[in-house]
């Protein structure tokens, strides 16, 4: 089960990279809430920074994801490094990635996406 998890988290990770909206709205739900520093919203926003290019990834480095199952709902926590041209400036964060997946019959949905910012 965690590998079929994580194996959805990295399908959510390239959606976004590519700016791909069918991809993520295949994996998240419709009412996911995304955090980011600064800014809350759900899915249809979300798309909407990467499709009209305010956000742009230009690097994306996994140093690591972990998954919990605790029942119904797995945490995936993510560990990487993540350039991207923010509404055309470069910046990089080291970040934590928290992401919640629910599942609803047999199918995972990505609920909550929530980036926390690391200082080590």
């Amino acid at each position: 089960m965690e590998e079929k998890v994580l194996a959805l988290s990295k399908e959510f990770w390239n959606a976004m990279e590519n700016a791909d909206e069918a991809g993520m709205r295949e994996i998240a739900d419709p009412d996911c809430n995304f955090v980011h520093i600064g800014i809350t919203c759900k899915l249809d926003q979300e798309i909407g920074f990467y499709t009209s290019g305010a956000f742009q990834p230009t690097e994306i480095r996994f140093n690591g994801q972990t998954v919990d199952i605790f029942g119904d709902t797995a945490v995936v926590i993510t560990d990487c490094n993540y350039g991207l041209l923010l509404d055309g400036k470069p910046t990089t964060h080291h970040f934590a990635v928290t992401e919640v997946y629910a599942r609803r019959k047999e199918e995972w949905k990505l609920v909550t996406f929530s980036f926390t910012a690391l200082v080590y």
